[in-house]
């Protein structure tokens, strides 16, 4: 081994031929007989690589220094990017092709390892950037210190990069210009930007501490932890258009980040799960009602959609949302105590979008008990989804499509819509 700098401290550093990519934006190297977890690298490239950590099984290290540079390797966009800067983005050093064929490489890799499936994939880019992969993420929430200057979090770190414009924030985010301002008693600051044109910042202080807000182009909220937000300027909830159809939902509420996913997600969830009219629909982690309302309208007035949704928030937002569709209504609650409070036994179909922990083994054996001919499946983590696809097999139920979408560019992260079908 020998000594590099990295951030101003000598760091081990060792040589390395990177292998193939690995979860959450890694790369795979061998050193000594022990694995080594590499970002900033890319496969088949040699690099000098600077150890940040070290376990009983493993190193994961920064590549520093690129003795072979890949050829899908390009200069990365983003100035505050790269080993020991701001951990927002991954792959910054890698063209938008080359992306998408890691994240179609990590989501098969997943499906053969755990859940026993060879699947070919091809990740989709999504339209709505800016183009080349930035310009895209309408909610960024940027880390304040004590003296209330924000920037965003160091990979694997609570130190701050501080910053003066994330090329992969949307335009609408930028235009607010919080990294120009100082939010002294912040621990956080938010920002987002709706389809339907509106803009929010929300605070959360520093315990103790009242927050000294500047003055933004944008509706202000105070995140009040278990009372929820506050608004102290302008209006709590945004406007975001899918279709012709607006939906409302809370500022500091869920709602996909890229401006193009929500539309995307819907098509091909209504693609998968063939809604007809007269059919009886779940939609089990709803949200503000997005594919319940393409279910309501698609299976009528004589079918029925029931929404479930942990959140109460996002259950009052749902409720508006779908209050001019009376075949469907939305539920608080967990998926399997919901399930069995209503007494639910059957359904035509399901969909699922679980937060990134996925279904985990309760909610899936609940599902499959309701014996759904089709379950469409977004999975925003490939190895969750792997590993519940495979606890639905002995349920009977298999893989029968598949689609992946590159709705964080720059990122390792990428969402997938999964159709089961029962035989």
């Amino acid at each position: 081994m020998t000594k590099q700098g990295i951030g101003g401290e000598n760091t081990m550093a060792i040589e390395l031929t990177v292998g193939p990519v690995a979860n959450g934006g890694w790369c795979v190297a061998r050193h000594e007989g022990r694995v080594v977890f590499v970002r900033h690298a890319l496969p088949g490239e040699r690099v000098l690589a600077a150890i940040t950590e070290e376990t009983a099984r493993f190193l994961r290290a920064d590549a520093v220094e690129i003795l072979e540079p890949s050829p899908d390797r390009v200069t990365p966009p983003c100035p505050f990017s790269g080993p020991g800067r701001c951990g927002g983005c991954d792959w910054q050093h890698a063209s938008p092709e080359a992306q998408r064929r890691l994240k179609a490489d990590v989501v098969e890799e997943q499906l053969r390892r755990l859940a026993g499936i060879e699947w070919k994939v091809t990740v989709e880019e999504v339209p709505g950037s800016a183009g080349g992969g930035l310009g895209w993420r309408t909610r960024v929430q940027f880390a304040a210190d004590r003296h209330g200057s924000i920037g965003l979090r160091r990979h694997r770190s609570h130190d701050i990069e501080y910053i003066d414009a994330c090329p992969i924030a949307h335009p609408a985010v930028e235009e607010v210009g919080a990294e120009g301002l100082e939010w002294p008693g912040a621990a956080t600051v938010e920002v987002v930007a709706s389809s339907g044109g509106d803009r929010a910042v929300i605070v959360t202080p520093r315990p103790g501490r009242r927050v000294s807000l500047p003055d933004v182009d944008a509706a202000v909220l105070i995140d009040e932890g278990k009372r929820g937000t506050r608004a102290v300027r302008g209006q709590a909830s945004m406007t975001e258009r899918v279709g012709d159809r607006d939906f409302r939902v809370t500022a500091s509420g869920f709602w996909q980040v890229h401006p193009g996913a929500a539309a995307t997600l819907l098509d091909t969830v209504l693609d998968f799960a063939r809604p007809k009219a007269g059919e009886w629909a779940l939609d089990l982690y709803c949200g503000v009602g997005l594919f319940a309302a393409g279910l309501a309208e698609a299976v009528g007035p004589d079918g029925a959609v029931l929404g479930v949704e942990s959140d109460p928030q996002a259950v009052q937002d749902a409720r508006w949302n779908l209050r001019d569709l009376p075949q469907a209504r939305t539920e608080r609650g967990k998926v399997e105590e919901a399930l069995d409070r209503l007494e639910i036994e059957r359904a035509d179909l399901v969909v699922v979008d679980p937060p990134r922990a996925g279904l985990g083994r309760p909610v899936v054996d609940r599902v499959a008990t309701l014996d759904a001919l089709r379950v469409a499946y977004v999975s925003c983590d490939p190895a969750t989804l792997a590993r519940d696809i495979a606890w639905f097999a002995p349920y009977g139920y298999r893989l029968d499509d598949l689609r992946a979408f590159d709705q964080y560019p720059m990122t390792h992260h990428v969402e997938c819509v999964a159709l089961l079908v029962k035989d």
